[in-house]
């Protein structure tokens, strides 16, 4: 064990941890089989560090929905997703940086309603922004486990999907327990779904997958696929955004879904 004077960030994963306490030799989250410790060994960073080497570039992807991402890229590089609704804003996944910038776009915006999250890789700073906005975290209780920093801002929901704002969070499970997707009924046709790693969309944009590991392609075992597959197969949607830049679906996911996840059923076998 070590201690840490201020605010300490896995430079890795970009998980924070609390400040007054002991840090793990190696952080929790990336010592674990779905992520990894880089051959560099566990590197921390302090918050105030990192604001000063990095900020945070905007995007309109659409319509009321927009994309945070750190520039240059920082530890999974993930963007995070501004949700704008008359019932409250959403933001969908964190990332390891709020700076003054995107605290002054997102207030112009009306602040935010809620947090939530596709999986523990994105809780990031989490606290910092919630504590910034005022507002609540929207946590799997089947991840509960991975929070690495306790708050009161945090809330832990039940069951297989939960209202938030104008849009519905679904616990599908698949890459962890508590994995889920965040879908928003009035943004098209049938409905966006925004993914983070739960489900990750291809370079070719042909295809869709979920896996235990995408950093170690680890495959889920059957039943795991199975269940995710039971609690997706009838959700109806049009468009897919996902965790990193370039991976949108307009218009053709829900096919592009069906494909891939017939793909993973031939794949496994009736046995």
């Amino acid at each position: 064990m070590m201690d840490f004077p201020i605010k300490p960030v896995c430079k890795t994963c970009g998980t924070q941890y609390p400040a007054d306490q002991k840090l793990p030799e190696l952080c929790t989250i990336c010592n674990d089989d779905r992520q990894y410790i880089t051959e560099l060994g566990q590197v921390w960073i302090e918050l105030e560090s990192l604001s000063a080497q990095y900020c945070t570039k905007t995007t309109r992807v659409r319509e009321n929905l927009y994309t945070l991402k750190i520039i240059p890229d920082f530890a999974i590089t993930q963007r995070a997703f501004l949700v704008l609704s008359p019932s409250g804003n959403i933001l969908w996944d964190c990332i390891p940086l709020l700076d003054e910038a995107t605290t002054a776009f997102i207030k112009s915006k009306g602040g935010l309603k809620a947090i939530a999250f596709s999986h523990p890789h994105y809780y990031s700073n989490m606290n910092v922004w919630a504590e910034n906005f005022n507002c609540p975290i929207y946590i799997h209780e089947n991840d509960k486990n991975w929070v690495m920093y306790k708050s009161d801002y945090l809330k832990f929901w039940k069951g297989y999907s939960m209202s938030v704002a104008d849009s519905e969070i679904i616990n599908t499970g698949g890459h962890f327990p508590g994995s889920c997707i965040l879908k928003i009924p009035g943004f098209s046709d049938k409905g966006v779904i925004l993914s983070g790693d739960t489900l990750y969309i291809s370079k070719s944009k042909r295809y869709v997958s979920v896996m235990y590991s995408f950093p170690n392609h680890i495959l889920l075992s059957k039943s795991e696929f199975l269940s995710f597959f039971d609690k997706t197969k009838n959700l109806e949607f049009d468009t897919m955004y996902g965790a990193f830049e370039g991976q949108n679906l307009v218009g053709n996911a829900k096919e592009i879904f069906a494909s891939s996840m017939q793909r993973y059923i031939e794949s496994y076998g009736n046995g």
